[in-house]
């Protein structure tokens, strides 16, 4: 019988991916800590957290991993058309505890399902964004906070956590500056983490776990984070 993995609390040392399972697909051990120093290592190979409130912290590393190449980004005639509106304003990193705490809402389409972002979850990526790692995108209409996104920048590679909207298309505005701000900044890709079939309308690519692994060596591992840098 295969055993899970169990981490020590004190040093931040994950298995090799490659043991992963297959089902539940990419779940990798349990245990450790959110502290930024677990965090940090964890996306720095290509490893995130994701649980339930109540449960151990459980480490994931899927493959195929979903991800949006920056310059593969697709955006609709209709979303074009709404964001040459103007109607809404965009800010990075003005309400980072707002946004996450709307992502943190269960969906209107399915209430009962829950969230996995638990007050641990918040207060962990919170440090994070007060360490200038992660970080925000918050859209506006007017001063009414309707859509965004938060996740962690790494070398040139931004790590997508979660989303929401309040109004129609809140996230994907979101998406689309956020992808226009880091082509400016020459990041590469968007990690989405899990494929589904609405980031596969968005233009993400189902990439192999050596491939995703292949980007962090190239573009996160000994490279400055590019948040910011013009």
């Amino acid at each position: 019988m295969f055993e899970l993995p169990w981490l020590d609390s004190n040093t931040p040392l994950f298995p090799n991916t490659c043991q992963a399972l297959d089902e539940p697909n990419g779940l990798l051990a349990a245990g450790g800590q959110l502290t930024s120093q677990w965090l940090l290592k964890a996306y720095s190979q290509g490893i995130f957290p994701w649980f339930s409130e109540g449960e151990p912290i459980l480490w994931w590393s899927p493959s195929p991993r979903s991800v949006i190449y920056i310059d593969q980004l697709h955006i609709s005639k209709s979303l074009r058309k709404v964001i040459k509106r103007k109607q809404y304003t965009v800010t990075f990193d003005n309400a980072f505890e707002d946004v996450i705490q709307a992502c943190a809402q269960p969906r209107s389409n399915q209430p009962e399902a829950g969230t996995w972002i638990s007050e641990d979850i918040v207060q962990a990526y919170t440090q994070l964004h007060k360490e200038g790692h992660a970080h925000s995108v918050e859209v506006w209409e007017q001063d009414t906070l309707i859509g965004g996104l938060y996740g962690l920048s790494l070398g040139q590679l931004f790590f997508g956590e979660s989303m929401f909207s309040f109004r129609t298309n809140g996230s994907k505005i979101a998406l689309a500056h956020l992808a226009q701000q880091l082509k400016q900044w020459h990041y590469v890709a968007i990690d989405c983490q899990v494929h589904n079939s609405h980031l596969a309308t968005l233009g993400a690519n189902e990439t192999p776990r050596e491939e995703f692994e292949g980007l962090i060596r190239q573009y996160v591992c000994n490279t400055p984070d590019h948040w910011g840098n013009e």
